[in-house]
């Protein structure tokens, strides 16, 4: 379909709000994974990798799109331990999955039970290449998941292109606030942390086939998050309380 036809066809229209909207919701694990990934590193660095970061998820998704025939094989099963098939794409799942998990136990081990190693990682230059190279794996599980997603719900690739790249955009700007905001309110870094375990969990479940309904997981982590809103505002209401007039 031509550009023109497709601008002037009001189901073209629906299906870029409806997969923008969808893709935005499924980067909301790529800005969170980017603002902890990049919390060891100082603040240019910082913002420098996140650009970056964001730059490869957009490549990723744009060239898998144009390889939606190989990116639909890869549903397809390749191995069948104990009598259940299993894909590639399973398999990137459960992969991507448990890097997620030993990185989120790995910084809440930090937190909690090395709280001056943490200080000293944090006030230390963090390799910059380490850093990327780790949001290149996620950006790659996450690419898969997205493109899969838009295969399902839109026909035209440039419907999927320029959804793909409206949420690359909101994730863009919502990347530096959230970083910031977790590099202010130290708390709520182990949300954070909580989080990416909450979706590596889910990521290794949907790689073994159980899917865990992403809906309620991310109705989850907006309670917790309002939760830890409600402390913060406590908090700060407490310390003005306490500060001479």
């Amino acid at each position: 379909m031509s550009i023109v036809a497709l601008l002037a066809d009001p189901a073209a229209w629906l299906s870029l709000v409806t997969l923008t909207a969808l893709e935005i919701v499924l980067g909301i694990d790529n800005v969170v994974f980017l603002s902890v990934a990049t919390g060891h590193l100082p603040a240019v660095e910082a913002a420098r990798a996140r650009r970056l970061g964001l730059a490869l998820a957009l490549g990723f998704r744009i060239a898998l799109l144009f390889a939606i025939s190989w990116i639909v094989s890869l549903k397809d099963p390749v191995v069948s331990p104990f009598g259940h098939p299993v894909s590639v794409k399973d398999l990137i799942l459960i992969g991507g999955g448990l890097f997620l998990i030993w990185k989120a136990v790995g910084h809440i081990h930090e937190e909690v039970e090395e709280p001056v190693l943490a200080t000293a990682r944090r006030a230390a230059p963090s390799a910059f290449a380490a850093v990327v190279g780790q949001i290149v794996v996620i950006d790659i599980v996450f690419s898969l998941d997205s493109i899969i997603t838009a295969v399902g719900l839109a026909q035209e690739v440039a419907v999927m292109i320029t959804a793909v790249i409206l949420a690359v955009g909101v994730m863009y700007v919502a990347a530096g606030p959230v970083s910031g905001f977790i590099a202010r309110h130290p708390t709520t870094k182990i949300l954070a942390l909580a989080f990416l375990l909450l979706i590596g969990v889910a990521l290794v479940a949907d790689g073994v086939g159980f899917h865990l309904e992403r809906g309620y997981i991310y109705a989850a982590m907006a309670f917790a998050a309002a939760v830890e809103g409600l402390n913060i505002l406590a908090k700060a209401r407490r310390e003005a309380d306490r500060r001479p007039d």
